[in-house]
C-alpha cells in the first residue's frame, strides 16, 4: 500500500525527491532496479 501522497498519485520515479527520500521504499513504491538487472546478467 501507497502512503505517500505523490506516489500515489504519479510514482516514485517521478518524483523530485526520489534520489533524498529514505522512506521511498516503505511509503512507496519504489522497488530496486538492481535486482532485476543483476538476475538477467546471469542468464
Amino acid at each position: 500500500m501507497t502512503l505517500c501522497p505523490y506516489a500515489a498519485l504519479s510514482s516514485c520515479s517521478k518524483c523530485p525527491i526520489k534520489k533524498v527520500c529514505p522512506l521511498k521504499g516503505v511509503i512507496g513504491d519504489y522497488k530496486k532496479p538492481s535486482e532485476k538487472t543483476e538476475n538477467q546478467d546471469d542468464k
